[in-house]
């Protein structure tokens, strides 16, 4: 149980945490503290394959953080193994191309990105001050969304406006996913000698979704923009309009420009088009059951994460690897079937029995024989690299 790392990832209503010992490789406990700021706040641990929960008084975040430190107060054999803590940071702008150890400058940074991200980096700011507060002496990381895509060329990142609001303000596409999009390249290394010199495409999708395109391990283009909206449709967001929508809404609804962009990011997706869940099973349900909005809503995902994988595919030299991770992308076999039945003209097939048959949890190759790409699936570890960033900078 040695070199334990407690990973925290703090978002404006919730707080993931998980403990990992072992270079990472196994994890201790892991848990959630769910609608943070309300009256049923509660918090989850899974530890020893059982689950338990309790309301927190206060509902806050700090409240949370001090369970977590309760916890490991009764369980002084992990509590004496724990070396560091490692944050997940959304939105890591042009200062952060890759993760830092902690200190009052990094924490000033975060803040400075704050503009891009202001529903996340504020979160990720609180839960390190209080972890600061409540382990004092214990050194802390920052590990961040943004990193892995730094290595974007200006053509794939600028956006196509004046160019003084890039000088000015670092308007630019930034893209996120990229702990995770880092992870399925090393996995697929791993998996196959030599595909970290060849080219991948990787579909991350599950609540908020996006893809990337890797060059020789390499990020060269992500769907996502200077904002988690831009690019494929997703479970609330709405994904790339015409930015003529914006102003339409307003005016329709008579609401204000922001009131606008939070029916984008919180009523469109999924939930926006079939009027029932941004929840890909309970849609999958109603598909089943007859339910043509449910239909719709997944098809329409399913085409617009295939145009997406198409257009990324332009900054490669070939499609060796098409990978699919997160919650949706590892657990629908149906989304799974239709997204690449719209990659045909790229020669990229999927087994259909491979397919439905993929053991939960996982990793797979689903293609079939006469498909020029191999297909993947490939459940992704963010809570890993995090835990391994942390041990690698704490031990220098």
């Amino acid at each position: 149980m040695k070199d334990s790392i407690l990973v925290i990832n703090c978002g404006s209503s919730s707080l993931k945490f998980a403990i990992l010992s072992n270079a990472g490789q196994d994890t201790l406990v892991e848990g959630i503290a769910d609608r943070l700021g309300t009256e049923e706040s509660s918090i989850t641990f899974k530890f020893e394959g059982e689950k338990k929960s309790m309301l927190l008084e206060d509902g806050s975040h700090k409240s949370a953080v001090a369970h977590i430190k309760d916890w490991l107060s009764d369980h002084p054999a992990i509590a004496r193994a724990l070396v560091g803590i490692g944050h997940r940071v959304v939105h890591g702008g042009e200062t952060f191309s890759q993760s830092v150890l902690i200190d009052n400058n990094v924490l000033n940074g975060i803040k400075e990105c704050a503009q891009f991200a202001p529903l996340h980096n504020p979160a990720h700011i609180k839960g390190i001050e209080i972890a600061f507060e409540l382990f004092p002496g214990l050194p802390q990381v920052a590990v961040f969304d943004t990193a892995f895509h730094q290595t974007l060329a200006a053509e794939q990142y600028l956006y196509p406006i004046p160019m003084h609001f890039y000088r000015q303000h670092h308007f630019r596409k930034y893209g996120f996913h990229g702990t995770s999009y880092r992870y399925i390249s090393q996995r697929l290394a791993q998996l196959v000698a030599g595909s970290d010199q060849q080219g991948v495409l990787v579909a991350h999708l599950g609540n908020g979704a996006s893809v990337c395109a890797i060059s020789k391990g390499l990020s060269v283009d992500t769907s996502m923009g200077i904002t988690p909206l831009e690019g494929l449709m997703m479970g609330t967001r709405s994904g790339s309009i015409d930015p003529s929508l914006l102003s339409f809404i307003s005016q329709a609804e008579n609401i204000s420009a922001d009131a606008a962009l939070d029916v984008l990011n919180k009523k469109s997706g999924l939930l926006g088009v079939s009027e029932i869940s941004n929840d890909c099973r309970t849609l999958e349900e109603a598909m089943a059951s007859g339910d043509q909005r449910a239909k719709l809503a997944l098809d329409m995902f399913a085409v617009r994460t295939a145009k997406h994988l198409a257009s990324m595919a332009t900054t490669l030299e070939s499609i060796d690897h098409l990978v699919f991770t997160g919650g949706i992308g590892e657990n629908s076999s149906y989304l799974r079937h239709v997204i690449c039945d719209h990659l045909k003209a790229l020669n990229i097939r999927i087994d259909s029995t491979l397919n439905e048959n993929a053991p939960r949890g996982g990793t797979t190759s689903i293609n079939s024989a006469t498909s020029a790409t191999k297909v993947w699936i490939i459940p992704t570890n963010e809570e890993l690299m995090i835990a391994l960033d942390t041990i690698s900078l704490i031990s220098h």
